[in-house]
């Protein structure tokens, strides 16, 4: 059941050399804690695959011919990243906080050594994250906290697999792959929503290849449809967006502003419900998503993996599907102002 799209991917975060800038010696020390105890508990797959049950050894050597197939077909970056494995304790291995102002769809931005600026700050641990999102509750924002599906720095260091990682069906785990690595490939400081979108479409394109090659069409088919009920619920998103933003312009006052907000909101989840029973066919698709109380936290998380990708795809197509130059096409595209998404694909790429 897709309950979270957040989840579905991650965005890499800290390490001593991530630590964001001018902030407190506590989210300092959290960071640097956290990161040094991950990185010592990883272990190479080809040693743990020879003492691991046969559900996690079957993972494990899936993950690897994932990565394989990274580097072969797709032209990401050949090193140890997801070579190794981590048990993890927790649910995930970081929780991102996001944030956006109560009548804003903006997200909130915190800055970062060597990444640049980021729409979301994280924690080694959940309650930490929590305690976070709480302070900026009590300063007026609209937060959401949420797990992240697995651990990246960007190629700074080897990145290991997870068990939460691990739990995903192979269409998942795949993407995923996919979609972290490309963040090593190609990342623009200071703009997420660009970079995210970038990875989003590597990951799936990457994800629909892979299934293509080995011959997965039952999977391949369960995986567009996850596709076309994404998009279903991205549409859902931007429509909520575009009644908010209309409303987040008027002089209305706050008072009543709150409450054509929650009305708003009110109507979103209607609508889901709409949704789910006359065309998901009862299917709860994104049911945990919706049973949470929604702000624009919640908005703006998906905005910025998804506002950007109709673009990316429409330069993937032009690209041939190729992938090598559509990464050298994105690289040119990037360097220009504002990092416009050129329409077409430079044949001498």
């Amino acid at each position: 059941m897709m309950n979270c799209p957040m989840v579905k991917y991650s965005l890499f975060f800290l390490g001593l050399f991530f630590l964001q800038a001018c902030t407190a010696p506590g989210y300092y020390t959290q960071g640097i804690i956290g990161h040094t105890s991950l990185m010592l508990s990883r272990k190479p797959v080809d040693k743990v695959v020879k003492t691991a049950d046969e559900k996690l050894k079957k993972k494990l050597l899936l993950s690897q011919d994932i990565r394989d197939f990274s580097i072969d077909a797709l032209s990401l970056p050949d090193n140890k990243s997801y070579r190794s494995y981590v048990e993890l304790k927790n649910s995930s291995p970081v929780w991102n906080v996001v944030a956006a102002e109560e009548f804003s769809l903006r997200p909130k931005t915190w800055c970062y050594l060597v990444i640049g600026c980021a729409s979301y700050r994280g924690y080694y641990k959940k309650e930490s994250a929590e305690n976070y999102a709480n302070k900026l509750k009590q300063k007026g924002y609209d937060v959401r906290v949420a797990g992240v599906g697995a651990y990246s720095t960007l190629g700074f260091f080897a990145d290991p697999l997870t068990s939460t990682m691990l739990k995903r069906d192979e269409a998942s785990l795949a993407e995923l792959i996919f979609h972290e690595l490309s963040h090593q490939k190609l990342y623009i400081k200071n703009n997420t929503r660009f970079n995210e979108a970038f990875a989003t479409v590597v990951g799936e394109q990457g994800a629909i290849l892979w299934m293509k090659n080995n011959n997965k069409e039952e999977l391949l088919n369960n995986y567009k449809q996850r596709l076309s009920v994404q998009m279903d619920f991205i549409g859902l998103v931007n429509n909520t967006k575009e009644k908010l933003k209309i409303l987040y312009k008027t002089t209305l006052p706050d008072d009543i502003k709150r409450e054509k907000k929650l009305l708003i909101f009110k109507e979103m989840k209607e609508e889901y419900k709409d949704i789910r029973d006359n065309k998901w066919g009862g299917r709860a698709w994104y049911g945990r998503w919706f049973s949470a109380p929604l702000n624009n936290a919640h908005l703006v998380s998906i905005a910025t993996y998804h506002d950007l990708v109709p673009n990316f795809e429409a330069l993937f197509e032009r690209c041939d599907r190729d992938f090598a130059r559509f990464y050298q096409q994105v690289k040119v595209n990037s360097k220009t102002k504002g990092n416009i998404i050129l329409s077409q694909c430079d044949p001498n790429i």
